[in-house]
Parts: C-alpha cells; sequence; structure tokens
C-alpha cells in the first residue's frame, strides 16, 4: 500500500507529448487513486495505528488471561465426580448473597470451575456481571471477578476490548474505531491498485535503498496483508454505531437476521412455580433444566439463564464460538421441565451464520490459537505500513522539509464515463457507510475550496501575462503533475 509517490522516478520516464495524448482509463485513474490513497493514509493512519496496536493486544488477552486468573478458573485438584448445579450455585450465593442471579456457566471442562454471574451487584458496571468461580467438585467458592460480554471477559480483557472499541469514551468513542474500520478497506485497496499498476520489475526490495526500498516494503507487506485487512474491516462494521446499524437493517429486509428463542413458558398450569421473585432461581430448578437441555443435545460449554419473571422459561444455550461453533439453544418451563422451543444453529440464515463467525474471527475466538497469531501478524503488519508510509511522506521532501501533498486536479483528467458512475457509486457506499462518506465529501469540499481560491489568487498574480504566455503556463504546469503520476509508476 504506497502513501505517496515520488517526484523522482524510479524508472524510465515516458515522454509527455504537447497536446496530451489521450490514456487510457485505467492510467487517468492511477493519479486520482494515488491522491485518495495518500491523504487517506495520512490523515486516518492515527486511528488506523491505534486500532491496530490495542486489536493486537485484545488477541494476546486471550492467553495472558488463562495464566493471569489461573487460580479463578481453574480447579485445584480434578476430582471424581462434579456436584449437582444447585449446589454450586447455592455456594456461590452464601459467598455472595448481593444481586440477582442472572446466568450460570457450568465446568465445560475437567479443570475449569462453574461460574455464577450475578447482576446488580454495586460496584460492578451496570452492563457488567460479577462472576463468582465455584470449584464443581467441591463447592469452594475460588475468587470472583468482574465479566463482560458474551466471551466472559474478565478485567484485562474488557479493559483492552473497551479500549480498542471506543477508547473508553462510551458511545461518542465508538467513532474512531468506526471511522478505521470504514477505511482501512479503501486504503488497502488503493495500494494495491498503485502496487499493480507499477512495472514488475519497480516492486523489488532487494538492492534498493532509500524512498525506492522503503516503498518496496511498504507495498510487499501491504499486498500480503490485504486480504486480512479487508476482512478485519469488514467484520469491524458489522458491529459499529452506524454502518452496522444499516447492515443490520439491510440483513432483516433479505430475512438474514439473526433468530431468536422463544422464553415463553408455555400454558402450563402452574408454569414458572419454581421461579422466584426478580428470576432468581431455586435450587432444584437448576438441575432438571440442564437435564432437559442435555437431553436435546446441547453439550458443552452451555450458560443457564434464568426466567425473567413467572411467565417465562429458562434459556439453555450454547456459548462455544470456537470452530465447530456450538450455538444452539432450548427453552425450558420451570413447572414442568418440558422443552417449549428449540433454535439450533444449522438453521441459521446464511448470512446469520457468516455474521457470527465473521465477529469470532475477528476477535481471535474462532480458531483459537492459531486465529490470534494471526490477529497479532496482521497488526504487526499495519502498524510497519503506517511507519513506512509517513517516512515514505518525509523522504518526498527536500532539504528536510516533510514531504509534500500530491498535487491536486486529478480528478479532472477522468473521463466522464467513468467518473460519473464512480461518484455514484461512492454516494451510496457513503450512505451505508456513513463515516466514509462524509470525511470523503467533507475532502473534497474542502479540496474545491482550497483550488479555486488558489486560482483566483494566481489570476490576480498573473493578470497582466498575455492569453498566450498563461496558455505555455498551464501546458508546462500540467507535464510537471504529469511526470510525477508516472514517477509513481
Amino acid at each position: 500500500m504506497t502513501i505517496a509517490p515520488s517526484t523522482e522516478t524510479d524508472e524510465t520516464r515516458k515522454p509527455v507529448t504537447p497536446d496530451g495524448a489521450t490514456r487510457s482509463a485505467r492510467a487517468s485513474l492511477r493519479p486520482l487513486v494515488l491522491r485518495l490513497h495518500f491523504y487517506a493514509g495520512v490523515l486516518v493512519a492515527p486511528f488506523l495505528l491505534v486500532a491496530a496496536l490495542t486489536g493486537g493486544l485484545y488477541a494476546a488477552s486471550f492467553q495472558i488471561e488463562k495464566v493471569l486468573y489461573a487460580d479463578e478458573m481453574t480447579v485445584a485438584e480434578v476430582g471424581d465426580e462434579k456436584l449437582p448445579i444447585s449446589e454450586q450455585v447455592a455456594a456461590a450465593r452464601k459467598a455472595h448473597p448481593e444481586g440477582t442471579l442472572s446466568a450460570v456457566r457450568p465446568s465445560p471442562e475437567d479443570d475449569a470451575t462453574t461460574r455464577v454471574l450475578l447482576s446488580g451487584v454495586e460496584g460492578v458496571d451496570e452492563a457488567d456481571t460479577l462472576a463468582v468461580f465455584v470449584d464443581p467438585y467441591t463447592a469452594e467458592v475460588r475468587g470472583a471477578l468482574e465479566q463482560y460480554g458474551s466471551t466472559g471477559a474478565l478485567p484485562l480483557r474488557t479493559w483492552i476490548d473497551k479500549f480498542h472499541a471506543n477508547l473508553h469514551l462510551g458511545e461518542t468513542g465508538r467513532l474512531y474505531s468506526e471511522l478505521a474500520a470504514s477505511w482501512l478497506w479503501v486504503i488497502s485497496a488503493g495500494g494495491l491498485v498503485l502496487w499493480f499498476g507499477r512495472r514488475r520489475a519497480q516492486r523489488k526490495v532487494r538492492g534498493t535503498s532509500g524512498r525506492r526500498r522503503t516503498l518496496g516494503l511498504h507495498g510487499t507487506v501491504g499486498v500480503w496483508a490485504a486480504a486480512g485487512f479487508f476482512f478485519l474491516s469488514a467484520t469491524g462494521l458489522t458491529w459499529s454505531a452506524y454502518a452496522g446499524a444499516n447492515i443490520d437493517v439491510l440483513r432483516t429486509e433479505l430475512r438474514q437476521a439473526t433468530p431468536a428463542i422463544s422464553a415463553a413458558a408455555g400454558d402450563h398450569g402452574g408454569h414458572g412455580a419454581g421461579a422466584a421473585e426478580g428470576g432468581a432461581a431455586t435450587e432444584g430448578d437448576l438441575d432438571k433444566i440442564l437435564a432437559a437441555a442435555r437431553a436435546e443435545g446441547l453439550g458443552d460449554p452451555v450458560e443457564i439463564v434464568p426466567p425473567a419473571d413467572a411467565a417465562s422459561a429458562y434459556v439453555v444455550k450454547q456459548v462455544q464460538r470456537s470452530w465447530p461453533t456450538k450455538q444452539d439453544a432450548v427453552a425450558v418451563d420451570p413447572s414442568t421441565a418440558e422443552v417449549t422451543d428449540t433454535l439450533r444453529f444449522a438453521d441459521f440464515p446464511v448470512l446469520a451464520k457468516l455474521t457470527r463467525w465473521g465477529i469470532d474471527a475477528h476477535t481471535g475466538v474462532l480458531f483459537g490459537l492459531v486465529n490470534q497469531l494471526l490477529l497479532i501478524a496482521l497488526a504487526a503488519s499495519l502498524v510497519l505500513l503506517i511507519l513506512w508510509g509517513y517516512r515514505m511522506w518525509w523522504q518526498r521532501g527536500r532539504a528536510s522539509a516533510f514531504g509534500r501533498p500530491i498535487p491536486r486536479g486529478a480528478w479532472q483528467q477522468v473521463p466522464p464515463q467513468i467518473l460519473v458512475p464512480a461518484l455514484a457509486a461512492i454516494a451510496v457506499l457513503g450512505y451505508f457507510v456513513p463515516l466514509l462518506g462524509i470525511p470523503l465529501a467533507a475532502f473534497i469540499a474542502v479540496d474545491v475550496v482550497l483550488g479555486e481560491i488558489a486560482h483566483r489568487r494566481g489570476k490576480r498574480t498573473h493578470g497582466g501575462r498575455s492569453e498566450a504566455k498563461q496558455s505555455v503556463d498551464q501546458s508546462m504546469e500540467q507535464g510537471a503533475e504529469q511526470g510525477v503520476r508516472q514517477g509513481a509508476e
């Protein structure tokens, strides 16, 4: 991905004819792509840098979490038989009577603890829960930590996750990550166009130095990482504030929304008798509810969610997002232990499945350690590309001056039959991805205004010149700009 071209061509320039010979559509688009790639890279790179650093740290946090919270997450000694879930919950509630039982995650592995999740606990963020960790063999409470999200993030991962998502600035902060995701694919696509538009001999890194070597490193790494950047951009937008909302609407209209299970208990006499006020579960309920879910084929890991009220059922859902994905769910009437509704992941619409897998791969969950290592490599690649990009901008300057911008006016070289459809496509895309469309529109407006100001100043400065002289100057300027564009090739 090339941030900026050099005014010193890396290859022999093609002669520029005085009459400005007609160029191909591909050649006419290149200067425009170059200018877009340059300014997008320079202006959006700080946001991408933060996203890359925090995203790479988040990918590593899964392994760090296992070490940091090993005492809470694992048992001291694996026993012969696990105690009933009701006894484990009772032990957790005895140690932590505060708050309301919101869910239970039974021990999914032999050496793993059970998590009893409590909501409404003082000192815990209202969007989070207090996870009480219980030894499934002895009912010993091994600790309690604040937990966030459906992946069960504990304090360290929660802090990194929120920093990556919104810089700990709430909903307003989400604009930074959406801006980065909106522009990452555009910058990547522009870099690919510029790189493959160069002569093959000019793409090599060996035997080069200076700006050309930086350009070679930048382009080579960018090409190899481009597919990953496209993926991160697309999946990141699926749960962004504005583009994500538009995607949800589109999926709903296409009948591809993620289905939800019905928690209605059904028409049974005395239904809900096993649920106490506020949705809290009695000890006997959890064991029979879990047994009913197991009979429906729901294997570990699962989460048991108590009824919200006396007219609702328990919901038992699988929470494994690693491959193979386990996301089946059942609703169980607490008074009869009958399954009132079933939801199978295999029955999800195609786009719902792809969204689930995309988000899980984006967060490093889908393929476990391999997934996390790939994300770290992508994050490192993006950091290097940004640093190389800024270095090329510096190297493009003269006498230690910072790099100069790309000359404006490239859009004027694009034939109308290409420019008009391209602008229409950008307008539609900008509507659905507003943090791409709004900054792009603002850039175009500012660029046009600055160009008009420069034009008017030029007319005042050269008002006494003859029309012939102005024509010669204009031809020279166009020739210079064309030389810059060819130098980028």
